[in-house]
């Protein structure tokens, strides 16, 4: 059916003018609870210095895990939507690309240097402060760091990635 045509469309747009916001569809990994998934791995680098090593990596498994399923389902919507195989490989190229940079790399990187620079900054206090407070610094800083970090992402992907493909 064309679009001009398709009266749902046409009740949407009617929808659009009369409350002047245009409709968008939830994207459940980047919009909902489901995106701080992503950002478990902040979770595990803040907790490094009161875990073992094994439960950092485990949380950077989690968040690419994360990832993956959101590209995965992303790429396999614009299948199903019909899309060529060239649009999925770019559009699931896109995604992971984001993903691992705003959700794991960078976030990842931050928390552990803050953590980091705490604990390097409170070396001569007593161990339960060394241990504690880095970490509650570092939880403290994630949701700081999240939007700061998603637009820096969206800027480095718009004058990189997305150039190239387009």
């Amino acid at each position: 059916m064309p679009e001009d045509k398709d009266p749902g469309r046409a009740a949407s747009e009617a929808q659009e003018t009369a409350f002047q916001q245009p409709a968008r569809d939830v994207d459940i990994y980047r919009d909902t609870f489901i995106r701080y998934m992503g950002y478990s791995n902040e979770i595990g680098e803040s907790f490094r210095p009161l875990v073992p090593k094994s439960f950092v990596a485990a949380s950077y498994g989690m968040a690419i895990g994360y990832v993956c399923t959101d590209t995965f389902d992303k790429a396999l919507r614009l299948q199903m939507d019909g899309a060529s195989s060239r649009e999925v490989a770019i559009k699931g190229g896109d995604v992971f690309g984001w993903q691992m940079l705003a959700s794991v790399a960078i976030p990842g990187l931050v928390i552990n240097r803050i953590t980091w620079a705490t604990k390097t900054l409170l070396s001569r206090a007593p161990v339960a402060v060394l241990k504690t407070v880095p970490t509650l610094v570092g939880l403290a800083s994630i949701p700081l760091i999240i939007h700061p970090i998603d637009s820096l992402v969206d800027r480095l992907m718009d004058a990189s990635y997305r150039k190239v493909v387009r």
